[in-house]
């Protein structure tokens, strides 16, 4: 086990004991409304920290207006104006999000690191492979995973110059294995709370792929205290996917879906059954099991530790529960009695 540093984040604590969720917004900047709306859509999606873009002074007008709707911590997402990072914490952020390397003289890393000290503020560093000072870049040649580390321990050192250690980490890569790789590695060099992702994953379908494996793979091995599943998507899909992640490894409750992958035996629709059924339970926060097998075979047989399930027959399913007892319902029934048996348990 990592012995992590806690960093207090608006409400929460990053310390290992619990993974949070992040997305971040993508309305434009200049877009308060949007924002506003989307921020109160990700927090009722299960977004439990929310990043926005400032790259403007008008944009810092988002901070208020964010906070005043919604009740989880809000990052200020910032490159390079280290103006944009002190007028955002005097508007009541949570959480600043920058590279002290890319903000000028140690003057104004210093008035950065002053003004969220003095207000609580962490600091997450973000370091990535675009993002690779010139002279590491050469001295390695690529941006490979010790060049990404030594990279995000450099400017840690630039805020520990200032007596700050509110630091959250952050080292993506679009390249999953680079950025396990480099996750593991910067594991091992410090003990700030660690924010996984992999960065420009992609559309829906492979975005979701590159994050499944990569985040996994990382909180499987014990670390990171945050994550983010980026899509080129509708961010609330973040959420939903990053929830999936985190209920596959035992991380958080809520429905564990199972369903077969069909055969020749099978004489109902059940991929739409499985759609239909697993939409409606996304937002269920009970701790169960809940299978949709496409036969006998596949049914309580295998589907054995499930509280609740299905298994088709030819034109009609029998619903079957953990305590042995089953019950025959006809096809067009399954969706909306299996539903109704999940809102008994």
């Amino acid at each position: 086990m990592r012995n992590i540093k806690p960093v207090k984040v608006g409400n929460c604590i990053l310390d290992g004991k619990h993974i949070y969720i992040q997305s971040m917004l993508n309305k434009r900047s200049d877009d308060i409304e949007g924002s506003v709306r989307q921020a109160v859509e990700l927090e009722k999606a299960g977004c439990e920290i929310i990043r926005a873009a400032i790259p403007d002074m008008q944009a810092v007008k988002l901070i208020p207006a964010i906070k005043e709707a919604v009740s989880i911590p809000l990052v200020a997402d910032i490159h390079f104006d280290y103006k944009l990072a002190l007028e955002s914490v005097a508007a009541g952020i949570d959480k600043i999000r920058i590279n002290p390397g890319n903000i000028g003289s140690m003057d104004r890393v210093k008035a950065v690191a002053d003004a969220c000290k003095a207000k609580n503020i962490p600091i997450r560093i973000g370091v990535n492979s675009g993002s690779l000072e010139k002279e590491i870049l050469a001295k390695y040649g690529s941006p490979t995973p010790e060049a990404l580390v030594e990279s995000a321990m450099g400017h840690a050192a630039l805020l520990e110059r200032f007596d700050f250690e509110d630091i959250v980490i952050s080292i993506k890569s679009s390249d999953v294995n680079r950025m396990i790789s480099s996750y593991r590695l910067a594991s091992e060099k410090c003990g700030y709370p660690l924010h996984l992702g992999v960065t420009e994953a992609g559309t829906e379908r492979m975005g979701i792929i590159k994050s499944a494996v990569g985040i996994g793979s990382l909180l499987c091995d014990g670390i990171g205290e945050t994550i983010r599943v980026s899509l080129t998507d509708d961010p609330v899909k973040e959420i939903y996917a990053a929830k999936d992640i985190l209920k596959c490894i035992g991380k958080r409750g809520g429905v564990r879906f199972v369903s077969c992958p069909t055969c020749g035996r099978t004489r109902i629709d059940l991929i739409g059954t499985a759609k239909k059924v697993e939409d409606a339970l996304k937002d269920v926060d009970k701790d169960i099991t809940v299978a949709v097998m496409g036969c006998i075979v596949n049914g309580p047989g295998e589907a054995k530790e499930a509280d609740i399930g299905i298994a088709g027959g030819d034109g009609c399913a029998i619903i079957f529960r953990k305590d042995g007892s089953q019950k025959k319902i006809k096809e067009e029934d399954i969706v909306k009695e299996l539903l109704a048996e999940v809102e008994k348990l």
